[in-house]
Parts: C-alpha cells; sequence; structure tokens
C-alpha cells in the first residue's frame, strides 16, 4: 500500500508540479486513496441506502437534525470569520494572492481551509439524512455531484494551493452554509416552519456566490500575481458547471412551480401556498418545500 501510495503521489506531482510542504502530515492530505475511498463510500451510501430503507419505516431524526445543522453552522461561520479577518488584518491582495507571500496569514488560512475540507466528509451526513428519512426525491445529480466532487477538489486544492487565491471561494461559501444550515435548523423544529420565508433566496444566494467567485477568479487570471493558472482556469470551468446545474435547480424549483400555481388559481383550485387543498396535503407542494440543495 505504502509502495502504491509513493507511486501515486509521485504521479500527481509529475503532473501537477510540487506540492505544498506546509501540509504534509496533516489528516487525510499525505495520500489520496482515503479521500477517495470515502468518496466511493458515500456513493455505494446513495445507492443502496434507499433499497434498504424501501420497505422500512422512515426515521424522524428531528432532534438529531437540529443538532447537525446548528453544528455546521457553528462551523460554518468560524470558518467565514477566521478567513475573512485572516485576509483583512494580513492584507491579502483582493485581486490576486500567491500561496507564498504572508507567511503568518498563509498558515492562518491554511489551517481554516483544513476545516473546509474536512466539512465536506461532514457535509455527506445531508444525503444520510433524507435516505434515512426516505426523502429519496431530494438526492437529484445535482446533490450528489456537488458532494462528492467538492471532497475531492479540496483534497487537491489543499496539497497544491492550500490558501492565497483559494480563501475567497471558500470564505463565500462558508457564509451562504451559515445562512443555509441555519435554516434547515429551524425547519426541524415544526414550531419555527411558519415563520421562515427566506428559502428561496438560498438558491439566489449561492448563485451570486459563484458569479462573485467566478469574477475575482478572473481577477488573477487578468493581473497575474504567481499563483497558479491551471487552477484559476479550473476553478472557473467548475464555477460554470455549477451555475448551468444550479440555475436549472432553481428554474425547475421555483419559476415553474410559481407558473403551476398561477394557472391552477386561474382554473379555480384552493391550492394554497402551504401545500394544502381543503385539509388534504398536496404531494406535489410538499415535495417542493422539502427540496433542497447544497
Amino acid at each position: 500500500m505504502e509502495t502504491f501510495n509513493h507511486k501515486l503521489n509521485t504521479y500527481l506531482e509529475s503532473w501537477m508540479g510540487p506540492r505544498d510542504q506546509r501540509v504534509q502530515g496533516w489528516l487525510l492530505l499525505d495520500n489520496y486513496p482515503p479521500t477517495f475511498a470515502l468518496t466511493v463510500m458515500y456513493l455505494l451510501i446513495v445507492w443502496m441506502g434507499p433499497k434498504y430503507m424501501k420497505h422500512r419505516q422512515p426515521y424522524s431524526s428531528r432532534g438529531l437534525l437540529v443538532l447537525y445543522n446548528l453544528g455546521l453552522t457553528l462551523l460554518s461561520f468560524y470558518m467565514f470569520y477566521e478567513l475573512v479577518t485572516a485576509v483583512w488584518h494580513g492584507g491579502y491582495n483582493f485581486y490576486c494572492q500567491d500561496t507564498h507571500s504572508a507567511q503568518e496569514v498563509d498558515n492562518k488560512i491554511i489551517k481554516v481551509l483544513w476545516w473546509y475540507y474536512f466539512s465536506k466528509i461532514i457535509e455527506f451526513m445531508d444525503t444520510l439524512f433524507f435516505i434515512l428519512r426516505k426523502n429519496n426525491h431530494q438526492i437529484t445529480f445535482l446533490h450528489v455531484y456537488h458532494h462528492a466532487s467538492m471532497l475531492n477538489i479540496w483534497w487537491f486544492v489543499m496539497n497544491w494551493v492550500p490558501c492565497g487565491h483559494s480563501y475567497f471561494g471558500a470564505s463565500l461559501n462558508s457564509f451562504v452554509h451559515v445562512v443555509m444550515y441555519s435554516y434547515y435548523g429551524l425547519s426541524a423544529i415544526p414550531a419555527m416552519r411558519p415563520y421562515l420565508w427566506w428559502k428561496k433566496y438560498i438558491t439566489q444566494l449561492q448563485l451570486i456566490q459563484f458569479f462573485l467567485t467566478m469574477s475575482q477568479t478572473m481577477c488573477a487570471v487578468i493581473w497575474p500575481c504567481g499563483f497558479s493558472k491551471g487552477w484559476l482556469y479550473f476553478q472557473i470551468s467548475y464555477m460554470v458547471v455549477l451555475t448551468v446545474l444550479f440555475s436549472n435547480f432553481y428554474i425547475q424549483t421555483y419559476k415553474k412551480h410559481s407558473g403551476s400555481l398561477k394557472k391552477e388559481h386561474q382554473n379555480g383550485s384552493l391550492l394554497s401556498t402551504n401545500g394544502h387543498v381543503n385539509g388534504t396535503p398536496s404531494t406535489k407542494s410538499t415535495e417542493h418545500n422539502k427540496l433542497r440543495v447544497d
């Protein structure tokens, strides 16, 4: 196994250049196979989980959901706060920042971004809760692709560009996750649901996040500072893919649903926005209210 890891590491370095030695020995970062194995396990759970739950009663998990979402809200806030304050006080350049230019700030950014990478493993639990609650309609291609790809991308980021210009996307995403996980934590409490009005705007916030990340990444292409252009081009392309997928999700979930509600209202339907028709829950509307993308 050690020989295999050595050969793999040698191949990766011959393809992508030397790895950043500042993360050597850090948990899960020395070798790629553990991250890959976790991703395979996640995909197996996505495939086998619904089959296992098919003839079983769904689990409520309400108390655990509140704690889980609260925990991720606090972790996301910690990462956002630490990244923003480190960058602000450390004098990072907004337009372009290399990975070896401000040692104390770089080291702090690396430590926070390791937590960001590790949080992508924790977030696999999102899908597990969907499976246990039998909300299989929420396990979409976008949901699975986003979760699986982010963990792997950030293993490579942590090994080659663990600071510098890498901070911006993680900072924005951490802020979005503060809003998102706080929403889902509160929505797990039935008494709070009537007061939660901002779910629709979470996806809008995510789309703004992708646009801002693309724009800031393009600044480093236009005004280079030594940060790897290969990583910049990759990030732009990944943001384009996510923008397309999330835009499609937004249109399918909100625009088409809104149009169908107007049409039903014009036809005299008594369907209300809380998903009930004459006191009977509407399956379609209930599923809309539960749809989630991370």
